[in-house]
Parts: C-alpha cells; sequence; structure tokens
C-alpha cells in the first residue's frame, strides 16, 4: 500500500515538472515574434536601430523569466517535492 502511494507521489511529481516545461514553448515564440517585429522596424526606419534593439533585448529578457521560473519549478516538483510529500506520508503512516 505504502509502494503504491510512494508511486503515485513520484508520478505526480513527474507529471507536474513535465506540465510546468510547457511554460518554456510561450518564451520562445513571443521572443521571435519580438524579434521579427524588431528586424521589421528597423528595416523601414534604420535610424532607429539603437532604440528599437535596446526595447527588443529589454522585452526578451523580461519574456525570458516565465521559462526560467518555469524551470525552478520543474526542478523543485523533481528534487525536493517527492522527499518532502514521502517523508509527510512516512510520518502519517507512523502515527
Amino acid at each position: 500500500m505504502v509502494e503504491l502511494a510512494i508511486g503515485i507521489i513520484l508520478g505526480c511529481c513527474a507529471l507536474g515538472a513535465g506540465m510546468a516545461m510547457i511554460a518554456g514553448i510561450g518564451p520562445g515564440i513571443g521572443e521571435g515574434n519580438a524579434v521579427a517585429s524588431a528586424c521589421e522596424a528597423i528595416g523601414r526606419q534604420p535610424e532607429s536601430k539603437g532604440t528599437v534593439t535596446t526595447t527588443m533585448i529589454m522585452g526578451c529578457a523580461i519574456a525570458e523569466t516565465t521559462g526560467l521560473y518555469a524551470l525552478v519549478i520543474a526542478i523543485l516538483l523533481i528534487f525536493v517535492a517527492p522527499r518532502s510529500l514521502v517523508g509527510i506520508l512516512m510520518s502519517y503512516i507512523a502515527k
């Protein structure tokens, strides 16, 4: 019975980590659109290259934080959560 509960905990943590990494798709698409728009803007007005590039880099940096947060959550779900949840389960069973 305990082995089944531990297996469910590990499986759910792995599933949650995989779902968290789906969030990495959003920043990739957003940054690609930002770079495409910046290239188009620079092509239309080459004299605004500095302003457009600076704004694009700031936007890409902010968009990238979403992917980094997802990565941190996935790492926590893989390495930290199973040990904590199994410990809680074992302390509950010991009572």
